[in-house]
């Protein structure tokens, strides 16, 4: 059973930060995301089965507020 898994399986946008998260903690359970760069960061994202927005539309701002709210729910 996935401890973080996405339980609507809803389709992921660049706004869904928190949802983003929970599927990447799921994924990537061991994940060092002090070391992570954002590039490595944005091709995980995308590359996620349920994210359905455009890959252009990112910035280093949004991948930067995904990492942070990633940082909160794991140091929790």
């Amino acid at each position: 059973m996935l401890k973080y898994a996405n339980m609507s399986n809803q389709s992921l946008y660049w706004d869904s930060a928190y949802e983003i998260v929970l599927e990447l903690m799921d994924k990537y359970p061991n994940a060092d995301i002090e070391a992570l760069s954002l590039k490595e960061l944005n091709r995980w994202i995308v590359n996620l089965p349920n994210f359905a927005d455009d890959p252009v539309l990112v910035n280093d701002g949004i991948l930067k507020d995904i990492l942070r709210e990633w940082y909160e729910e794991t140091s929790t």
